[in-house]
C-alpha cells in the first residue's frame, strides 16, 4: 500500500481513523444496496470502504493529488468506488454516471457549508445527506430563528430539507485530532414549491442577512435587490413590522416575503 501524505490544514483535513463510528453513519444514511453514494473527502478510504460493501455505487471526489497513489491502489479491484480528483465545489454533476442519491462524508471544516448548501441546488437527485462537519456548524444547519447561530445558511438548508438524525463525534475517531467538536448530521430533502426560483430565493435569503445587525429593510436596500419602502409594505402582507430583522422570519416566510416583492 502506498505510504499516506501528511494531512493537509489548508485543505482542512481531519482523517476518520476509527472504524467504531462506521455504524452510526450507515443507519442515519439508511444505506441500501441500491443507492449512489457521493462521497467528498474520503481521505484513507476508511468510509469509502464501509460504503462501497453497503452499497451500488460510491463517487469519491477527492481534491488532493497527493492521495490518488494510494486511493487508486486500494480501490483497485473495487468496482463500485469511481474516483474524481477534482475540487468538489467546481464539481460537474453531469460528470457522476449513475446520478448520486445520497451525499455521505466527512467534509472537509473549510469547505463544508459550502459544499452542503451548494448541493441543494446542484445535485437534484441527492435525496438524502449525511454528513460529519463541526459541531457549530451542525448546529447552524437546523437552528432556530431569533438564536445566533440562525442565518442564511439556517434558512435555506431548511427550506430544502428536514433533518432525520444527529449524533455527537468525538474528537478521537480523527487523525489529526481537531481542536473542535464534530457531530454528525443527517437530513432528507422535502417537496418546495417551484415558485420562487431557487436562485432568486437564495438571493434574497443571503441579502437579507448580509448586514445582520440592520433592520432587513435596509439590508435588502445595501444589497440593491428591493428598497426599503417596497421591503417595508412586503413585510406587511406578512404582519411583520418595518423594523423586522432578518433573524426574526421564520424560513417560511422568505418564501412568502420573496412573492411580496416580486
Amino acid at each position: 500500500m502506498s505510504r499516506l501524505p501528511a494531512p493537509s490544514k489548508e485543505l482542512g483535513q481531519h482523517f476518520l481513523v476509527d472504524e467504531n463510528i462506521l455504524g452510526v453513519i450507515e443507519r442515519l444514511a439508511e444505506l441500501q444496496a441500491s443507492d449512489v453514494v457521493l462521497e467528498i473527502g474520503p481521505g484513507q478510504g476508511v468510509l469509502t470502504v464501509r460504503l462501497a460493501e453497503r452499497v451500488a455505487v460510491v463517487h469519491a471526489v477527492e481534491l488532493d493529488r497527493r492521495l490518488e497513489p494510494h486511493l487508486a491502489q486500494r480501490f483497485e479491484t473495487v468496482d463500485s468506488v469511481q474516483l474524481h480528483f477534482v475540487d468538489a465545489l467546481h464539481l460537474d454533476p453531469s460528470t457522476l454516471d449513475p446520478q448520486p442519491t445520497k451525499l455521505v462524508a466527512n467534509l472537509p471544516y473549510n469547505v463544508a457549508t459550502s459544499i452542503v448548501v451548494e448541493s441543494l441546488e446542484s445535485l437534484p437527485s441527492v435525496e438524502l445527506w449525511c454528513v460529519m462537519v463541526q459541531r457549530e456548524v451542525a448546529d447552524r444547519f437546523f437552528a432556530e430563528p431569533r438564536t445566533k447561530a440562525y442565518g442564511a445558511v439556517s434558512v435555506l438548508v431548511q427550506l430544502a430539507t428536514e433533518r432525520t438524525g444527529w449524533h455527537p463525534v468525538s474528537r478521537e475517531v480523527f487523525r489529526p485530532r481537531p481542536n473542535v467538536d464534530s457531530a454528525l448530521v443527517a437530513f432528507r430533502r422535502r417537496e418546495r414549491p417551484a415558485e420562487p426560483p431557487w436562485a432568486q430565493l437564495k438571493r434574497l435569503v443571503e441579502g437579507s442577512f448580509a448586514h445582520r445587525r440592520k433592520r432587513l429593510a435596509n439590508s435588502l436596500e445595501l444589497t440593491g435587490l428591493s428598497s426599503r419602502d417596497r421591503t417595508a409594505a412586503a413585510l406587511a402582507e406578512l404582519g411583520r413590522p418595518e423594523t423586522t430583522r432578518a433573524e426574526e422570519l421564520l424560513p417560511a416566510e422568505f418564501v412568502a416575503l420573496a412573492a411580496a416583492l416580486r
